[in-house]
């Protein structure tokens, strides 16, 4: 097996002295694709953003394989001013600013390298549109493009379905499955039922961490990881799968 892109070995992380992760410990591989769930407040993001450098372990060691060149990041929510006077491809553009190493003069690199990018997530028609006059799934396709322009090795994504319609929901999880044959993708989603058929293993945070090796989890064995959270079945109209229960 080939060294590890991420290794967090007994990991804690503290706000203010307020404990939020402990003993944490996740191995990241190359082609891994690894859904994050667990409940609000349970150290998702917390976990993410130590990944990410973003903050410091109070205890234990996080060590990376990569540089920051290798890591996309998309957010959760688009973070991005609407109102500003920016259009789809200069967003696009601006994810090569801490990535690939293309020269200013370079400019027909850069165009071809944003309209692979457009391409990628299916917005070729709209890379001269305002970001103000996206959808939300537009919006979020445009911010997806911007982080893996710069052709990452790892793919970090905070929920980013929020805010989105159904179809691109849809197409999202698609096109992550695609991406997964060349990157590394952890995925921090508040619903297993969706994302289960696209990942290959599942990190359960609530404020510790239990790795499980597989796509399929049970109630059973959320309730053994500290996991709280709903398993939702998704057919033709979603439904929560409620156990048989007798009424008194």
């Amino acid at each position: 097996m080939s060294a590890p892109l991420v290794e967090i070995k007994n990991m804690d992380l503290a706000y203010q002295r307020q404990l939020v992760l402990s003993r944490v410990n996740l191995t990241v591989y190359e082609k891994d694709f690894i859904g994050i769930i667990g409940p609000n407040g349970g150290g998702k993001t917390s976990l993410i953003k130590a990944i990410l450098g973003l903050v410091k372990p109070l205890n234990g060691s996080i060590t990376h394989t990569l540089n920051r060149a290798d890591i996309g990041y998309l957010p959760q929510g688009s973070q991005v001013d609407e109102s500003f006077p920016i259009t789809v491809s200069e967003v696009i553009a601006s994810g090569m600013e801490h990535g690939l190493k293309i020269g200013r003069g370079s400019a027909r690199i850069r165009r071809s390298k944003v309209d692979q990018a457009l391409e990628r997530v299916g917005l070729e028609r709209l890379g001269s549109r305002p970001i103000g006059e996206l959808s939300g799934g537009e919006l979020q396709r445009t911010m997806l493009a911007r982080a893996i322009i710069s052709a990452p090795r790892l793919l970090v994504l905070d929920e980013p379905d929020t805010h989105v319609d159904n179809q691109f929901e849809t197409e999202l999880y698609a096109l992550l499955q695609e991406l997964n044959n060349t990157i590394t993708i952890l995925l921090v989603s508040h619903d297993i039922g969706i994302i289960s058929p696209y990942i290959k293993t599942i990190a359960c945070v609530n404020r510790d961490l239990h790795y499980h090796p597989s796509n399929e989890i049970n109630e059973e064995q959320l309730k053994v990881y500290n996991c709280p959270i709903e398993i939702i079945a998704h057919g033709p109209v979603p439904h929560r799968v409620i156990k048989e229960h007798i009424h008194k």
